[in-house]
């Protein structure tokens, strides 16, 4: 079914951010950044409410564009992501399709962690040995891969990683589902939630209706170097595997 108010990302620039205030447990539910753009303020939350379990959050740091090297004339990096450092500031509604710029944490190969494996290439078998390759990191162990795999923690812990990403930002790219009136003007809070995985909820756990593919949410921040990062952030119930609707997979 998919977000209910649909998906996109906000563009703009930081104004703030702050932690929740903790529960009597000492946890923090969400990181809230605010962010400027067309003249208005937009309340960002990112959910990392750990589920009453110590470890239940999961997050990822990912630098999509490596930031140019000083004194180079090097042209700049790009990728999938640079059509979206092309848009405007403001809310930009993106169908969830592969091309549109939507996020899938899994399908995006963009997002995928740089692994040995990846960065193998034998000419004469082209595609075909690397196609094989990404068949083989389902089942192969994370240690033998070389990659950053998800690390779990508190929700302390992942803010720490988020606040690390948000230092020297010059314009913030929140992907999520909007709320408020994100196009208008007048007065009302406005913003973007569910900034984290949106697919892989476990059937009967109470969001599985939200589960659908290239609608995941994610915390992206160009930084004044050049360099982009993402921070990626997921549930420990939420699976890894999809089907082509978003409900897991074992």
């Amino acid at each position: 079914m998919g977000l209910s108010n649909g998906y996109g990302v906000l563009i703009g620039t930081k104004t703030n951010y702050y932690r929740d205030n903790p529960d009597d447990f000492g946890r923090f539910y969400h990181g809230n950044l605010e962010v400027a753009a067309d003249g208005k303020s937009f309340h960002c939350a990112i959910d990392v409410d750990p589920k009453n379990s110590p470890d239940g959050i999961q997050w990822r740091v990912t630098t999509l564009i490596v930031a140019p090297t000083p004194g180079t004339t090097s042209p700049p990096t790009t990728n999938a992501f640079s059509p979206i450092l092309t848009l405007p500031n403001g809310w930009h509604a993106l169908p969830s399709t592969p091309t549109s710029g939507a996020l899938d944490y899994i399908r995006s190969s963009l997002l995928q962690p740089s692994s040995a494996l990846r960065r193998i290439r034998i000419p004469i078998f082209g595609p075909w040995l690397f196609s094989g390759l990404r068949f083989l990191e389902y089942y192969l162990p994370p240690w033998l891969l070389f990659g950053p795999s998800w690390q779990s923690g508190t929700g302390v812990d992942a803010l720490v990683a988020l606040e690390g990403v948000l230092q020297d930002a010059e314009r913030c790219f929140v992907f999520g589902e909007p709320y408020g009136n994100v196009t208008g003007g007048g007065s009302g809070r406005r913003g973007v939630h569910n900034v984290h995985q949106n697919q892989g909820d476990p059937v009967g756990g109470g969001h599985d209706a939200e589960n659908a593919i290239w609608q995941d949410g994610a915390t992206v921040v160009q930084k004044r170097d050049g360099s982009v990062v993402a921070f990626l952030n997921k549930f420990k119930t939420q699976a890894a595997r999809t089907d082509d609707r978003g409900r897991p997979l074992p």
